[in-house]
């Protein structure tokens, strides 16, 4: 058996796919329960926030990273690396429930080596 705890921010989204996956969790013979909480002071919940953005935002460094290794590609390689990162991409902002500078930065690094991807041979 596996125990887990997720904590997110409570909108409409986050808990309707946790009660989605708890419902999955049921019909395949577990059992599962979506708990709503809320931490016991401001200050938690600040550092909680703190250090779920610093999570992402160092994601999104990580990327920005990667997109001048893939700079240094072969054009095939190139062009299968854009559409990774561009999945990357999505599944961290799916995430990012507080944009940081990082977000930005990540995304229009991703779009200007598209760009250069997509960019006819001189």
């Amino acid at each position: 058996m596996l125990d887990g705890l997720a904590a997110l921010p409570l909108d409409a989204r986050n808990r309707e796919q946790l009660e989605w996956l708890a419902e999955e969790v049921i019909q395949a013979g577990g059992e599962a329960s979506v708990w709503v909480g809320e931490l016991a002071s401001s200050a938690a919940e600040r550092e909680l926030a703190t250090r779920m953005a610093d999570a992402v935002a160092a994601e999104y460094r990580e990327l920005i990273a990667e997109v001048e290794l893939v700079r240094l590609q072969t054009a095939g390689r190139r062009s299968r690396s854009v559409k990774r990162l561009r999945r990357e991409l999505r599944r961290i902002r799916a995430r990012d429930y507080f944009p940081s500078p990082e977000r930005e930065q990540a995304t229009r690094a991703i779009e200007e080596l598209a760009l250069f991807v997509e960019e006819p041979a001189r």
